[in-house]
């Protein structure tokens, strides 16, 4: 199954006359990844405290855009790190701590929801820290940093954005709120398989290549 990280070139390339002028602005890479931690942290608080209060609001639409935003912040701050001389032991540290921090604040935010299963999300969480583990494990054997799908971070981004959408939009169509649970339940059940066969597909990928 293809991952949506495989339309990473083409997103950099749309992206390499800002970064350049990031650049020369002096903007460094690893003043973008903080600043996108520091969004996403500020971001997943403020709506699980917002929808606490406010059951019903299209401020959750923030999280799609952000989540548009942030695949473009993580872009930038390779390609500053890459093609500016940028890259670093601590900038290294920075993206993989900075990335499971801010998704891990951004999906909590959805425990604010009573019909969203508790568990099921605190699973999603966990295994999408495992998947990530599974990808940097890679470099301890000898291989590179490894992305494989169908689950990697931009799809989680994509299926999240989804529940997002559809918590926004179902009370326009129906108000049976065990319904919409289903739905979204429904969705995170979905990413949780993946997620598993992604775990899969990044160790036997490692292997692989390994001894090959």
């Amino acid at each position: 199954m293809p991952s949506i990280y495989q339309l990473k070139p083409a997103f950099q390339n749309l992206l390499r006359p800002f970064v350049q002028l990031l650049y020369k602005s002096g903007i460094t890479a690893n003043q973008v990844t903080l600043l996108a931690m520091l969004i996403s942290t500020c971001l997943g608080y403020f709506l699980y405290q917002h929808y606490l209060a406010h059951p019903i609001s299209g401020l959750l639409l923030l999280f799609p855009l952000w989540m548009l935003i942030r695949m473009a912040f993580n872009a930038i701050d390779g390609m500053l790190a890459r093609e500016f001389k940028q890259q670093s032991n601590l900038g290294t540290f920075y993206n993989e701590l900075c990335d499971i921090i801010s998704d891990t604040a951004l999906y909590l935010c959805f425990i604010a929801f009573g019909f969203i299963n508790a568990k099921l999300l605190l699973l999603v969480v966990f295994l999408a820290l495992l998947s990530e583990y599974a990808g940097v494990m890679a470099p301890l054997i000898g291989q590179e940093r490894r992305y494989d799908g169908p689950m990697g971070k931009s799809d989680r981004a994509f299926w999240l954005s989804v529940i997002a959408v559809i918590i926004v939009i179902f009370p326009y169509i129906s108000t049976d709120l065990q319904l919409l649970g289903r739905i979204c339940n429904g969705i995170l059940i979905l990413i949780a398989l993946l997620l598993l066969l992604t775990i899969f597909n990044r160790i036997k990928n490692s292997l692989k290549t390994t001894s090959s």
